[in-house]
């Protein structure tokens, strides 16, 4: 009787941490970024970065976190499309012949965030 008692908690457990990961990754994906791009007054190097945004939108405060440390956080627009293929970096060229996050669309979930440009 101990035993089904201890495999019912564990698996009471298991549901629970599912459900946990599920909903923290509700407002974060992560992205693959290919080259050097500003974003608001920060530098993005080439590298894999998790984009998490606080807000419901479609104002929201957006975050790039890589191994686990804040590299820039800058306000964005969160926009929903059902046309959303894969996952895209939108860039532009600067003025400075410099590359500028523009958009960042997410396949899965079907959201993209735009960013606002500052010094073009």
């Amino acid at each position: 009787m101990k035993t089904i008692k201890y495999i019912a908690v564990l698996c009471g457990l298991a549901l629970l941490t599912s459900l946990g990961a599920l909903a923290r990754d509700k407002n974060q994906r992560t992205v693959e970024i290919f080259e050097p791009v500003q974003v608001g007054q920060s530098q993005l190097q080439p590298g894999t970065y998790k984009v998490e945004w606080k807000g419901t939108g479609p104002q929201v405060q957006v975050n790039f976190t890589q191994n686990g440390k804040t590299i820039a956080t800058v306000p964005g627009t969160l926009k929903t499309s059902a046309n959303v293929a894969h996952d895209e970096v939108v860039t532009q060229t600067t003025s400075a012949n410099a590359k500028s996050l523009q958009e960042i669309d997410f396949h899965r979930g079907n959201e993209s965030v735009t960013f606002a440009q500052s010094g073009m």
